[in-house]
């Protein structure tokens, strides 16, 4: 891994302490000029009642990889992001594992920013697709 690399990915890492994305165990893994990847783990603490992820787990980890995509290639120094709209379309069900949510920009935007995000099984077999509406605001 180059130190470029490693350095974004530690930022985002550092990034996830006291935060939902902590409580979720969710580690950013991978990161590229277009794309960034964090994963989860699949575990009783993401299920719903009857043992598969919980769906709002994954869009809480897809919108955590999609905005965090956006904090780093938008230039969070000079802006500061929020989602305003994410959609979900869940197609596998899963029970124990990791899931990896892999965010690529669609449409880069002044002002909003369209992130599709896959979640996918250790096997890359589809487990939901997001689609993540981000809005970047100059820091003051």
């Amino acid at each position: 891994m180059n130190d470029y690399k490693a350095k974004i990915l530690k930022v985002c890492n550092e990034a996830v302490k006291n935060t939902l994305m902590e409580t979720l165990e969710i580690e950013y893994v991978d990161v590229g000029e277009d794309f960034l990847v964090a994963k989860m783990p699949v575990n009783p603490r993401v299920h719903q009642p009857d043992g598969v992820l919980h769906g709002g787990a994954t869009v809480a980890l897809a919108e955590s990889v999609g905005s965090t995509a956006s904090y780093v290639f938008l230039d969070g120094q000079k802006v500061f992001v929020r989602g305003i709209e994410i959609a979900a379309n869940h197609v596998k069900s899963i029970r124990e594992g990791e899931v990896f949510a892999k965010a690529m920009l669609i449409h880069k935007g002044r002002t909003t920013q369209l992130w599709e995000i896959k979640v996918t099984d250790a096997d890359d077999n589809l487990i939901s697709l997001c689609k993540l509406t981000t809005i970047s605001l100059p820091r003051k």
